[in-house]
């Protein structure tokens, strides 16, 4: 085990319980936190000038691998991590890996406080996540048979965070690749629609994919309970970021790891055999 810790913000998302996970099995020792854990770590208390639970959790960390929640494009988000990122230099953390999203404008806003704060930097700027289909909020539309979305045949290079976890941890554990930014994508375009039927067609039973507006999906989410924030960036990715301007695919993977990015079929394959969409 290496003498200091990994810090890992965000350690039961997506992302973060991956990277902690292939840390921990390379032998490094981790400290993942969250809104659950203790010392907890929670993005809004920035909101109440109350982030002393922060500081506990840098404790004796020497590198942070850092997600932000709901996501960087968040108004607060730029403020919150201009704070984290003080806190991290007093506490002695040395190198910071941060997650963040493509095509958002708040998300490079961020990514410049970080890059020019001092510290060792990369910026994993990742796609839109495969895995929205099985462990995020596509997943109850593809169990129920119908799936209703915004932007339908807007292309879009899915990439799969397995891609995205290995990333951060080759920038986290590998010098050379330090002060770099990472643009992670699937290796091509798809379509919502498309991928919906491409799932359909694995599973062999239908899925009906429903064309909707942003503000129809925004409604439907709150009626769920949905936070006001999470809404926001709803409506934010639906009706601004998946305009098209993200339609092109980037070798981040490869630049990083050495090899090919996973494709949507690939992850679809390695997703049934995991039994994420088990009847």
């Amino acid at each position: 085990m290496t003498a200091q810790n990994i810090l890992i913000v965000g350690k039961n998302g997506k992302t973060g319980h991956r990277v902690e996970a292939l840390l921990q099995q390379a032998g490094y020792s981790t400290r993942g936190v969250s809104r659950s854990t203790t010392p907890s770590f929670d993005w809004a208390s920035v909101n109440s000038n109350d982030t002393a639970q922060w500081a506990k959790a840098m404790e004796n960390c020497r590198a942070a691998y850092v997600t932000f929640q709901p996501d960087l494009a968040v108004p607060f988000a730029q403020e919150a991590i201009a704070v984290f990122l003080e806190q991290a230099k007093q506490a002695g953390i040395e190198h910071i890996v941060l997650l963040s999203g493509r095509g958002e404008e708040g998300a490079q806003q961020a990514e410049q406080l970080l890059i020019n704060s001092g510290l060792r930097w990369n910026v994993v700027r990742a796609s839109w996540f495969d895995q929205n289909f099985s462990e995020g909020i596509l997943v109850d539309g593809i169990m129920s048979g119908t799936v209703a979305l915004p932007a339908a045949d807007v292309p879009e290079p899915f990439v799969d965070v397995d891609d995205i976890a290995e990333v951060a941890v080759a920038c986290l554990t590998q010098p050379d690749l330090a002060n770099q930014l990472f643009e992670v994508t699937g290796p091509e375009l798809l379509t919502f629609r498309q991928c919906v039927a491409f799932i359909a067609d694995r599973l062999q039973r239908p899925i009906e994919f429903v064309a909707i507006t942003p503000q129809q999906m925004v409604e439907a989410l709150r009626a769920e309970g949905m936070s006001e924030d999470e809404l926001w960036l709803i409506n934010e990715l639906f009706t601004f970021v998946l305009d098209g301007r993200n339609s092109s695919t980037e070798d981040g993977v490869f630049k990083a790891l050495g090899r090919p990015a996973t494709s949507f079929a690939q992850y679809v394959e390695k997703t049934l055999a995991q039994g994420h969409w088990a009847v």
